[in-house]
C-alpha cells in the first residue's frame, strides 16, 4: 500500500478497494469472537475452507472470520452475504449441507435458522432476529462485515474518514466542542462526558500528554471491550488518534496518523 498524503488519496484508495469488490459475491462470515471460540468456531471455519475448496468454489465464494456479533449463547454464528442468511449453533458437520444447499442450491437449511419459541416461526435474516432487531448496533455494528486484520475492509466501510476530516478541517477546540455537543459518554458506570475529559486533559499543564485506551473488564464473564478490540481494532485506533490530536498538537500525531493509514503489513 502506497503512502497517503491527502484526504483525496484516502478517498481514491477507498474507491479503488470498492471497485475491486463485487457486491453480489457470496461471502461466508464466521463469528470468531470470544463466545464463539468456546463453541469451536475455528473448526467451523476450517470446515468451510475445506468444503469450498473441495467444491472448487474459491473464485465465487469468500470466507471471512469476523469479530463478535453478539448473541453468544447461540454461537457459532454464520452469516452468508449478500442475502444475510443467518445460521446459529453451527457445527463442523453442518458445513457440507450449508455449502450444497444454501451456497450452491440457493435454499435454506431450516433446522439452523432462528425460531421463536412461542410460534416456532423461522427467521432467515440476522437483523430480523429479536435479539438484534431491537438494537441499534453502533459500536459492534461493523464487526460482522470486516476481517479485523484487514485495513482494506475498514477503509472500504468509510474507515479513517473521520480522522482525515479532523486533521484537514478541524482545530482541536472544534473537535472537543463537537464531542461535547454530541454528548458522547464513557460506557462504564459513571457515564462521564468524553468531551469534558478531553477538554480537561488539553487544559492541564505539561508538554507531554498521553492517551490511554482503558480496556479493563473487571466484571466476571464480561468481554465487551475485548469484543471491540478484537472485532474492529482500526475503529479504536482511529478514535485514539483523534483524541490525541484534540488534547495536544504534536507533529508526532501526524506521523502516527500516516502510519495508521498506510502500514506495509497491517496485522493486529
Amino acid at each position: 500500500m502506497e503512502s497517503l498524503k491527502s484526504v483525496t488519496d484516502l478517498e481514491s484508495l477507498r474507491e479503488s478497494i470498492l471497485s475491486q469488490r463485487d457486491p453480489n459475491r457470496t461471502w461466508v462470515t464466521v463469528c470468531s469472537g470470544t463466545g464463539c471460540h468456546a463453541y469451536a468456531c475455528e473448526k467451523v471455519t476450517a470446515a468451510f475452507a475445506a468444503e469450498i475448496e473441495k467444491e472448487d468454489l474459491e473464485e465465487k465464494v469468500g470466507l471471512r472470520r469476523t469479530g463478535c456479533h453478539g448473541f453468544c449463547e447461540r454461537g457459532p454464528i454464520v452469516v452468508i452475504f449478500p442475502d444475510e442468511i443467518c445460521y446459529l449453533s453451527v457445527k463442523p458437520e453442518d458445513i457440507p449441507e450449508i455449502v450444497s444447499t444454501t451456497i450452491v442450491g440457493k435454499k435454506l437449511v431450516e433446522r439452523l435458522l432462528y425460531r421463536e419459541e412461542d410460534e416456532g416461526q423461522a427467521i432467515t435474516h440476522e437483523s430480523e432476529i429479536p435479539f438484534y432487531s431491537f438494537q441499534n448496533r453502533i459500536i459492534f455494528g461493523s464487526n460482522r462485515l470486516i476481517d479485523p486484520k484487514s485495513i482494506e475492509d475498514y477503509i472500504a466501510l468509510g474507515g479513517y474518514s473521520a480522522l482525515a476530516k479532523v486533521l484537514s478541517k478541524m482545530s482541536p477546540e472544534e473537535v472537543i466542542d463537537t464531542v461535547k455537543r454530541a454528548n458522547l459518554r464513557g460506557r462504564g458506570g459513571a457515564g462521564f462526558p468524553a468531551g469534558v475529559k478531553w477538554e480537561t486533559a488539553r487544559s492541564a499543564p505539561g508538554d507531554v500528554k498521553y492517551v490511554i485506551v482503558n480496556a479493563d473488564e473487571g466484571d466476571p464473564g464480561a468481554y465487551m471491550d475485548r469484543s471491540l478490540l478484537e472485532g474492529n481494532p482500526h475503529c479504536v485506533l482511529e478514535g485514539l488518534v483523534i483524541s490525541a490530536y484534540a488534547i495536544v498538537i504534536l507533529m508526532l500525531l501526524f506521523t502516527v496518523a500516516l502510519v495508521l493509514l498506510c502500514p506495509v503489513n497491517p496485522v493486529l
